[in-house]
């Protein structure tokens, strides 16, 4: 089949990524690929180009000088991102090439529009509610003569954040089990994540000095005031920052890791983090925060639940996460949040979307007749 995935316009879908959400999209992508079937991907410009996958860039807008001088002009950013969004979905009202859409992106526009397409679209959903895509949401099930959009979810708590507004069939994140492979451990914890207050790594400092033991934090600065500010002050006396690492160089460094630290102070969507520790073998300590009690077992590693003692709790939790065996962590990894898994879920929902259209991915399929999907037109229709 023919799938077309959006992404999102904000940062390129490249190593080394930027968060989960970019990570899972290459994942995917890569995944229908290698599976022999024909991918186009909708990312900003600068994205790792696969091989096999076509690639649609976001249209880029140029005001007149009146609409530019206007007192309504808004942020330029943002408005950048409505018009490409607009222009993708625009376009893609007059393809019949296209089997399914695949909407990764957080912005309102593609769910908005998404009636108006005439071919199957599913959206993933990355985050809890937030105001403009539960506004999305809303007026999208208000449409008539249209189809309505599906939805997926990354976890249970994240589908279930969305009830009753829809109901959205599980389809956790995936690992790469190839490229986080098993390591040997270590002596020191590590904490991998964005550096933003919301990820909270200096929680994991105060962990790992607490409990007398060494820490490597990696990550992009994704607020460099809260770096500033906040994190870097804490470095140094048995504390580093290995920078912003490619998927191989912090896989090296988790399995080369005693145990993981997942110190988030929000609700976790997932879990990546946890899920590619585990995949090295790396036990995890994290906070029962989100979905992330999907991820971390009892039999792989110790949840603490969020308190104003969270620091001692965790740190007194630590021998317990240590004694974890590694092959064990590993083999949870590979069975329930492989990248194999993850694509196998989203294949099984795209055909069942183009064998019943108006099906409720999460509810009993309604065994209507298969219908064929169209095979690909090697033209590559701009968008």
């Amino acid at each position: 089949m023919h799938v077309l995935v959006i992404g999102h316009t904000r940062f390129p879908i490249r190593q080394p990524f930027p968060g989960g959400l970019e990570a899972m999209t290459w994942h995917l992508a890569r995944g229908l690929v290698a599976r022999g079937h024909r991918v186009t991907v909708f990312a900003a410009e600068g994205s790792d180009q696969l091989v096999g996958a076509d690639y649609l860039v976001p249209d880029r807008l140029e005001l007149s000088p009146a609409a530019r001088s206007d007192v309504s002009m808004p942020d330029p950013g943002w408005l950048d991102r409505h018009h490409a969004y607009l222009h993708l979905m625009m376009g893609l009202t007059g393809r019949d090439d296209v089997d399914v859409v695949h909407n990764h992106a957080l912005h309102y526009l593609p769910v908005a529009m998404s009636p108006v397409l005439p071919m199957p679209f599913l959206t993933t959903l990355h985050t809890p509610p937030t105001p403009w895509l539960e506004s999305a949401v809303t007026a999208s099930h208000a449409a008539t003569g249209g189809r309505r959009p599906h939805f997926a979810a990354v976890s249970r708590w994240t589908a279930q954040a969305w009830k009753p507004l829809v109901r959205a069939r599980v389809v956790p994140n995936g690992v790469d089990t190839g490229v986080w492979r098993a390591g040997p451990g270590g002596e020191r914890l590590v904490w991998a994540g964005r550096i933003v207050p919301e990820k909270a790594p200096h929680l994991a400092v105060q962990i790992a000095r607490r409990a007398g033991m060494p820490l490597v934090l990696a990550g992009p600065v994704s607020d460099g005031d809260y770096a500033r500010d906040v994190l870097w002050p804490l470095l140094g006396s048995g504390v580093e920052y290995a920078g912003h690492l490619s998927d191989p160089e912090l896989a090296h460094l988790v399995g080369t890791s005693a145990a993981a630290l997942v110190t988030p102070a929000w609700d976790e969507p997932y879990g990546l983090v946890a899920a590619e520790a585990l995949a090295c073998g790396t036990p995890v300590l994290a906070f029962d925060r989100g979905g992330l009690s999907e991820v971390v077992r009892p039999e792989v590693g110790v949840l603490v639940a969020p308190g104003p003692d969270v620091v001692e709790r965790s740190a007194a939790a630590l021998p317990d996460v240590l004694s974890r065996p590694r092959e064990r962590a590993r083999a949870v990894a590979v069975e329930h949040h492989s990248v194999e898994r993850m694509v196998e879920g989203y294949l099984q929902l795209y055909a069942r979307l183009l064998t019943d259209p108006g099906a409720d991915p999460a509810g009993p399929p309604r065994h209507r007749p298969v219908r064929r999907p169209r095979p690909g037109s090697a033209v590559q229709v701009p968008v």
